[in-house]
């Protein structure tokens, strides 16, 4: 009834806590593969630059599911001088008989956990399973998430090389994995790119991390950071050189890694063979981020919320 109708809020703390990590991998597969089959509608998505950082949305719908909703997000760098997070986001999901907000979430756990699940995905599908070393670029919240992530769905995984955009190890860092893998600081990019099975780029995007040679026959390559028009992490002839996987093929092409040879051709994750690689292939997993990952898992917490009595649930009427 119109009157009785309901708002559920979920803050960061709360959201946080229902996101099982085998869940969200679960859900982000479904969106993927939701995508592919062109059952899942993605909106174009709106990013744009403003004095103070970048504003964007991201949404769709499932028709045959009753999905609907969105996802404003954003970077605000100056937020870390108030001892804030930079990345904020907030996902509404809706009603699409009636166009009514059912739930709004807070966005930027949802963000970090679907991402690295994405990239989770992307190393199942793509890596070596035998991969036991990797180099890792970024110390941030992404960054910590693809680590945790690599290590619980690689399980020979045991040697990970970091390196940071100032060139100087992160003790913080170090402490959140300490007993979980053999962590070491390389101040050395190419050589650790060299060393390794497995590579995730997860930083702003500045540009070029590594140079074209450093990339060995096997390699695979997560690539996460540039999700905006102009940005870069991956070295000029990498894709070329490489089978190119990614989220979304337009988008991929336009914000992503894919940007800069959009003429290469790509797969879909969501629509990739189940056969097995080449040992000797280089693969890269360009990822943008789909408005039907974020919707998916905000779908999942809302039912677990509910069926918890979790959040603060107000009267809405429409």
């Amino acid at each position: 009834m119109r009157a009785e109708a309901r708002l559920r809020l979920l803050d960061g703390p709360t959201v946080a806590a229902l996101l099982e990590p085998a869940a969200v991998r679960t859900a982000v597969a479904q969106a993927f593969a939701l995508h592919s089959r062109g059952e899942g509608r993605t909106f174009p998505v709106v990013r744009e630059p403003l004095a103070e950082g970048v504003f964007g949305i991201k949404s769709g719908a499932v028709p045959a599911q009753a999905l609907l909703g969105y996802k404003a997000a954003g970077f605000w760098p100056g937020n870390r001088n108030q001892g804030g997070e930079p990345h904020q986001a907030t996902i509404v999901l809706h009603d699409p008989a009636t166009g009514r907000p059912l739930c709004v979430l807070d966005g930027n756990a949802i963000t970090s956990a679907r991402t690295a699940a994405a990239g989770a995905i992307g190393l199942q599908r793509l890596a070596r399973p035998d991969s036991r070393t990797l180099c890792l670029f970024g110390t941030g919240v992404q960054a910590r998430a693809h680590l945790d992530e690599a290590l619980r769905v690689l399980p020979a995984l045991d040697s990970v090389r970091y390196c940071t955009h100032r060139g100087q190890p992160d003790t913080v860092f170090e402490a959140a994995f300490a007993g979980r893998c053999a962590l070491q600081f390389a101040p050395d990019a190419n050589a650790a790119v060299a060393a390794s099975d497995v590579v995730i780029t997860a930083t702003p995007g500045a540009g070029p991390l590594f140079s074209l040679d450093a990339v060995q026959s096997g390699t695979h390559i997560n690539a996460v950071g540039a999700d905006t028009r102009g940005k870069r992490e991956l070295p000029e002839g990498l894709l070329a050189r490489a089978v190119l996987v990614v989220d979304d093929r337009t988008q991929a092409r336009q914000l992503g890694e894919a940007q800069w040879a959009p003429a290469l051709p790509c797969t879909e994750i969501g629509a990739l063979p189940d056969t097995p690689r080449a040992p000797d292939t280089i693969t890269v997993f360009d990822l943008t981020g789909l408005a039907l990952q974020d919707l998916a898992v905000a779908r999942m917490v809302l039912a677990r919320a509910q069926a918890q009595g979790l959040g603060l649930d107000i009267a809405w009427p429409w």
